[in-house]
């Protein structure tokens, strides 16, 4: 057989069996995309719980998504304002204030293993009071969504004209363990702000900007 034609044929094959791969497997990714990413993190937050179940809004933890540029991770003495009363999930406490009326006695504190991981990252003893032979250190989360270092992003300027958080980290509030749900390629940023200025956000005319300055400076 000729060989350029062997070479045509070879070359079409592979970019055949490439574009099979790529059609059936949702963990082939351009570089840079992390779109599905989900680290185990050092404490088994739920947002489900948090976000879903218990409805508590999302500045409440990243209080500076709708004021600055970075949204923020929640410090521990943000979590001790419900966890300093909040010890142990609600089944567990009331097992066992069932078991303690059935002998008698007064219920034993219950701690559960994640919540006693907020607690001794604060060094606190079981009276919550700071222990002098425990050393506190910060929870070092893992982060999932990154932007490229040349790429610039305002989290409150989008919060600010009405943009839901969901847009960009999907149903979060519905999520065990947190995940990247959208790709943050730039092809994907300039298609969402194309769609805002078409159909506005939140029932409102936008102008959001298509200029390369606005997030490569």
């Amino acid at each position: 057989m000729n060989t350029k034609l062997v070479t045509i044929v070879l070359g079409v094959g592979l970019i055949v069996s490439v574009a099979v791969l790529v059609t059936q497997s949702s963990t082939l990714h351009i570089p840079g995309n992390q779109e599905g990413y989900q680290p185990p993190q050092p404490i088994a937050f739920s947002h489900g719980l948090h976000a879903g179940e218990m409805q508590i809004s999302c500045f409440y933890c990243h209080s500076g998504a709708d004021s600055s540029r970075h949204a923020g991770i929640p410090a521990a003495s943000t979590c001790m304002n419900c966890h300093r009363y909040v010890t142990a999930p609600l089944g567990a406490l009331r097992e066992e204030d069932e078991l303690a009326k059935k002998e008698n006695r007064r219920p034993a504190p219950i701690v559960s293993p994640e919540i006693q991981k907020i607690y001794d990252a604060l060094a606190l003893n079981p009276k919550m009071e700071p222990d002098s032979q425990k050393t506190s250190k910060p929870i070092e989360w893992t982060r999932i969504y990154r932007l490229p270092d040349f790429t610039y992003f305002n989290h409150s300027a989008h919060v600010s004209v009405g943009v839901d958080c969901q847009t960009c980290h999907g149903p979060v509030e519905t999520m065990e363990h947190v995940r990247q749900v959208s790709d943050l390629s730039m092809g994907w940023c300039v298609n969402c702000h194309r769609q805002a200025n078409e159909k506005g956000i939140a029932g409102k005319q936008v102008r959001a900007s298509l200029d390369c300055s606005t997030c490569h400076y």
